[in-house]
Order: C-alpha cells, then structure tokens, then sequence
C-alpha cells in the first residue's frame, strides 16, 4: 500500500513564508512526475507546482516567483518553499505523485490528505 504524508501547513500573515513537506511510502519501486495543488472553499482544485524525476518543474502562473518545489529522490519526498503569502493563497493543499508500484506494470497517480494553509491580510 502506498501512503503519502504531508506536513508544514498553518496559519501565517500576508508577506510570510511557508515550508510543506509530503512523503511517499509503502511498496514504492519508483516515482516519476510529484507535485502540488491547491483548493480553495468554493473553487475547484488547481495545480501548483509539479517536479519531475529529473528535476524540471513547472509553475502556476499566480506563484511564479514565489513559490519554489523540490524533491529528495533518496527520501521520497517532495517540497514546497511557500514565501510572499498572499490572502489568496488560502486554501488545502495537496500533494500528488505518479507512482509505480512493486508488481505493478504502470503509474498510478496517488494524493496526499491535504494541509490547510491559511494567510491573513
């Protein structure tokens, strides 16, 4: 069975910054593409950030330049630096990964539980 566990949401003030963590584990043989959405109350879920194995990321328009993923491949684990929180960032955010797993013969896209994220003004 394969789990992914995050951490490092709260509460945080308008210019603050924010670390999230989300790690993989259980029956893994390998990770391909892992990354971050969001969702707001009322809205539908959008993408954030994602990373590949090999490192190259991508962005949301609305963080660029903000926001900074990365991943520890030795660890499973992938990150979100969070800084220049706005009140619009507000919002669940959930981790995702494409995982294939041991007797498995493609990837299967697993989600994290969600960490609330919460920036006043």
């Amino acid at each position: 069975q394969v789990q992914l566990v995050e951490s490092g949401g709260g509460l945080v003030q308008a210019g603050g910054s924010l670390r999230l963590s989300c790690a993989a584990s259980g029956s893994i043989l390998t990770i391909n593409t892992m990354g971050w959405y969001r969702q707001a109350p009322g809205k539908q879920r959008e993408l954030v950030a994602t990373i590949t194995s090999r490192g190259i990321t991508g962005y949301a328009d609305s963080v660029k330049g903000r926001f900074t993923i990365s991943r520890d491949n030795a660890k499973r684990a992938v990150y979100l630096q969070m800084n220049s929180l706005k009140p619009e960032d507000t919002a669940v955010y959930y981790c995702n990964a494409d995982i294939k797993y041991y007797g498995g013969s493609y990837y299967v896209a697993y989600w994290g539980q969600g960490t609330q994220v919460t920036v006043s003004s």
